[in-house]
């Protein structure tokens, strides 16, 4: 029985060590999500993985976080309302993601996002969508270093490993 428990508060650790390892990024950081921050230069140097969160804060009803089609971002237009709260957040799965604010033009003024998010499990991102213009092709962000990433703790496959090895403990 003692042995029970303790699995199961293991597994309840490691389950909590695993979902710590998402990372939030506030988009413009203390700028926010408005007209004047440069978003390319904003998200450059930044890894995003899937699970990771873009927190968006603007003022409510001035702006939009509208997630769109390369189509619709490189056009600065969308059929979508977005969503107008103050505070938006998205939790990121894998690909490429781009954001526009559908506000008259703010879009064409510099509201919006282009990130591409790597899978979780490979660790490595893919190269970053082109900025717009881009004559040349983009290269692959750098690595993340203590000042330009949040720290994270890419435990899943380690997590997995102990899992399976305390369940035939328990079972044993």
């Amino acid at each position: 029985m003692a042995s029970s428990s303790a699995l199961i508060v293991l597994l309840v650790v490691l389950g909590c060590a695993a979902a710590a390892s998402a990372a939030s990024f506030t988009v413009g950081d203390s700028q926010g999500w408005a007209i004047g921050p440069n978003y390319a230069t904003w998200a450059s140097g930044k890894t995003f993985v899937a699970g990771d969160t873009l927190v968006f804060n603007y003022g409510s009803q001035a702006h939009t976080v509208t997630e769109v089609s390369k189509k619709e971002y490189d056009a600065c237009s969308s059929t979508a309302n977005g969503e107008n709260s103050g505070t938006t957040t998205k939790t990121l799965t894998a690909g490429d993601h781009y954001y526009i604010c559908t506000i008259g033009t703010h879009c064409a003024n510099g509201m919006k996002l282009a990130i591409t998010v790597a899978d979780s499990s490979s660790g490595t991102p893919p190269a970053a969508p082109a900025p717009p213009g881009a004559s040349t092709p983009p290269t692959a962000p750098s690595s993340p270093t203590a000042s330009s990433a949040p720290a994270r703790l890419h435990a899943v496959p380690f997590l997995a490993a102990a899992a399976g090895v305390l369940v035939k403990l328990a079972l044993f």
